[in-house]
């Protein structure tokens, strides 16, 4: 099939993105590397009569630094993070995570921002920076605003985006070099949509332990009570996944007992991975 007729526009800055999107009424879709939105626009999926073209904006594709954190603009690529053409002192999982991301034609053109805006239960992006803490950064026609992803995200394929609203950038936090980090997902084949997925970020400098569940069919389960993965274990030296707590947790979600294992298993290799050194 071919897309239902759209005009196509090429935005110059956040602002005016903002007031096309306002004047559209909900008549618009944002467009950057269109990995997702392409496939949808050929099916009809979505017909809007407006896309608004944002890979002009230069201050998407900007990236901050400092000791604390690491802000990408909305547009970098995952390709980007892949040729390490951003900074990774502190979040090596993003590399990681870029490399292990569909195919490298998608990674060339998908953008971190949108995946995100996306909001697809079996994206990388979405768990992983669930796992790492990062923040939203909007911009829309009430000024600018943060929410931490957890927050940003509030279902399969649902944003806390207003009107008009735009994510501009993505800040997230650096790890400390006592930090353990894993990543592990479970797919039919390589570069294909994930069946499971487990992340799990350990920071003790900074007192943060975070879990993610994800491709469920929802939202990814955060889980910051890291009492519920180890029986009674109150250490951080030696975790190991509590099963039937994990089976609890996902069955009140939705998930049936079949996937359920599968979460758990892949959840229990990402740890593995965090603590292999």
């Amino acid at each position: 099939m071919k897309p239902a007729a759209f005009h196509l526009v090429r935005a110059g800055d956040v602002a005016e993105a903002t007031r096309l999107l306002i004047d559209a009424d909900g008549a618009a879709k944002v467009v950057a590397g269109a990995q997702s939105l392409g496939p949808m626009l050929n099916l009809r999926l979505v017909q809007p009569r407006i896309l608004v073209d944002i890979t002009g904006i230069s201050s998407l594709t900007r990236v901050e630094e400092d000791d604390e954190a690491v802000t990408l603009g909305a547009c970098i690529t995952t390709g980007n993070i892949e040729d390490c053409r951003v900074p990774n002192r502190g979040l090596t999982m993003l590399y990681a995570v870029a490399t292990r991301t569909a195919y490298r034609a998608v990674r060339n053109r998908g953008t971190i921002g949108g995946s995100v805006c996306h909001a697809d239960p079996a994206a990388d992006w979405v768990s992983a920076l669930f796992a790492l803490g990062a923040q939203c950064l909007i911009s829309g026609p009430s000024g600018s605003r943060r929410l931490p992803i957890e927050q940003f995200v509030i279902g399969a394929f649902e944003t806390a985006l207003g009107p008009g609203e735009l994510l501009e950038g993505i800040r997230i936090p650096r790890l400390s070099p006592s930090a353990r980090w894993g990543y592990y997902k479970l797919c039919r084949r390589p570069g294909e949509f994930a069946m499971a997925i487990g992340a799990v970020m350990s920071d003790p400098a900074h007192d943060r332990i975070r879990v993610v569940i994800g491709a469920t069919g929802g939202r990814p389960i955060l889980i910051e009570d890291s009492g519920v993965l180890r029986k009674g274990n109150a250490s951080l030296s030696k975790p190991f996944v509590d099963e039937a707590a994990l089976l609890r947790l996902l069955g009140q979600g939705g998930v049936d007992a079949i996937a359920g294992r599968q979460h758990v298993a892949v959840l229990q290799r990402a740890f593995d991975q965090a603590w292999a050194t």
